[in-house]
C-alpha cells in the first residue's frame, strides 16, 4: 500500500479534521473531479476511497493509528493482479467473478452473464451446452486460506455409449436430406414489396447439416445422459463471502459441441468471534477496569490460534492494537493483512463493601 496517498493529502485536510470539514472537503474534490464534469476519474475514485474510511468513525480511528495497514484496503474498488488473474468489484469482494478455467486458475470473467453467448461464429452456428449455476457454503478459515471442496451435482453428460455423436456405434453420420448438409431452410414469404427469402435453422438437423444413419439406442439421438458428477473446485486464500467463481465447460453437455460453464456462488459462514473487512479481521476483548489501568497480558484468538499480547498500562475502552500478518490473504497482492483487536474495559456493575471503600479511598487521593 506503500504507493498510495494519505487520505487527508487527498481531501486537501490536516490530520484531526472533524466530521463536518471532512464532509465538506469530500464534496468540493467530488465535484471537481467527476468525470461527468470532465474531471479526471482516478482522481475521483481516490477522493471516494478517502472519504469511505474518513466518515466512518471506527475506520478514521484505525487509520489515524496504523494508516494504510488499519483500513485493509477494503474501500478501492477493482484493479490489481493476483495470481495471474485480474478482477473488479466493490468493497469486501462483492460481485467478483473469478474464472478458473478447466479447474487452475485463469483470468477473472468479466461479466456473469456474459457466459451464456455462442462461441461458434462459422457459417453453422455451434450448438453449446447450459450454463449451471451451484452454491458453495465455506467457513471463514477456508476463505482466509483456500480450500478445495467437491462438488456433486446432477446434469447432462456426454453419452457414454455413442460419446455424444448421437450415432449407434457402427454407424455413421449422412448428410441432412432436408437442408442438403447446409444446416438452413430458406423459406419465400410474399409481401406487398415483392418475395422476401428468409433463412432459419434447419428442424431437421437442427443446424447441423447432417443426421445419424441411425440413432444411438442409448440416449435416443440426444448424445447426452443425466449423471451424478464431482467436481472439483480450488478456492483461492482470500475470496470473500459473495464471490462467483466460473469454470469454464463444466455446466452441461450438448451434442457434438462444447459443454456449458458452471458458476459457482461463494457464501461464506458468519464466525462467531470475528468479522472482516477487506484483508482484516476484527474482534473485540475484554479486560476489567484494574487490567486497564496497571496493564496485562492476555491471550487473543486469531484464526492462526492464540496469541499473547500485552496490554500496557492506562489503556482506555475503544483501543486499537494491530497484530500484523494475522489477517486475511491479500487476493490482488502478497501476503496477509493484519488483526485489528479492539479493548473493551468492562465497568463492574456490583462492588463489595470492600472494593467500594478501596475504590473511594483511591478516588480521595488522586
Amino acid at each position: 500500500m506503500a504507493d498510495k496517498r494519505d487520505y487527508y493529502e487527498v481531501l486537501g485536510l490536516s490530520k484531526g479534521a472533524s466530521a463536518d470539514e471532512i464532509k465538506k472537503a469530500f464534496r468540493k474534490a467530488a465535484i471537481e473531479h467527476h468525470p461527468d464534469r470532465g474531471g479526471n476519474e482516478a482522481k475521483f475514485k481516490e477522493v471516494n476511497e478517502a472519504y469511505e474510511v474518513l466518515k466512518d468513525p471506527a475506520k478514521k480511528q484505525r487509520y489515524d493509528q496504523f494508516g494504510h495497514a488499519g483500513v485493509g484496503g477494503a474501500s478501492g474498488g477493482g484493479g490489481g493482479g493476483f495470481g495471474g488473474f485480474e478482477g473488479f468489484g466493490g468493497a469486501q469482494g462483492q460481485n467478483i467473478n473469478f474464472d478458473f478455467g478447466d479447474l487452475g486458475l485463469g483470468d477473472i470473467f468479466g461479466s456473469f452473464f456474459g457466459g451464456g453467448q455462442n462461441r461458434g461464429q462459422g457459417q453453422q452456428q455451434q450448438a453449446r451446452g447450459r450454463d449451471i449455476e451451484s452454491r458453495l457454503d465455506i467457513s471463514f478459515e477456508e476463505a482466509v486460506f483456500g480450500t478445495e471442496k467437491d462438488l456433486q451435482l446432477t446434469m447432462d453428460d456426454e453419452c457414454e455409449h455413442c460419446k455424444g455423436s448421437t450415432v449407434e456405434p457402427g454407424y455413421e453420420l449422412k448428410t441432412c436430406d432436408t437442408c442438403k448438409g447446409t444446416g438452413q431452410v430458406v423459406t419465400v414469404a410474399r409481401t406487398i414489396f415483392g418475395n422476401i427469402q428468409q433463412a432459419s435453422v434447419c428442424p431437421t438437423c437442427h443446424g447441423r447439416g447432417k443426421v445419424p444413419e441411425k440413432q444411438c439406442t442409448v440416449c435416443k439421438g440426444k448424445g447426452t445422459q443425466s449423471k451424478k458428477q464431482i467436481i472439483s473446485l480450488k478456492i483461492p486464500a482470500g475470496i470473500d463471502d459473495g464471490a462467483t467463481v466460473r469454470l469454464r465447460e463444466r455446466g452441461e453437455a450438448v451434442a457434438n459441441g462444447p459443454k456449458g460453464d458452471l458458476y459457482v456462488n461463494i457464501r461464506v459462514r458468519p464466525h462467531k468471534r470475528f468479522t472482516r473487512e477487506g484483508d482484516l479481521i476484527l474482534s473485540d476483548e475484554h479486560i476489567n477496569m484494574v487490567e486497564a489501568a496497571l496493564g496485562t497480558e492476555i491471550d487473543v484468538d486469531t484464526v492462526d490460534g492464540p496469541i499473547r499480547m500485552k496490554i500496557p498500562a492506562g489503556t482506555q475502552g475503544g483501543t486499537d492494537f494491530k497484530l500484523s500478518g494475522h489477517g486475511v490473504t491479500q487476493l490482488r497482492g502478497s501476503g496477509r493483512g493484519a488483526h485489528i483487536v479492539t479493548i473493551i474495559v468492562d465497568t463492574p456493575t456490583k462492588l463489595s463493601k470492600q472494593q467500594k471503600a478501596l475504590l473511594e479511598e483511591f478516588l480521595e487521593r488522586s
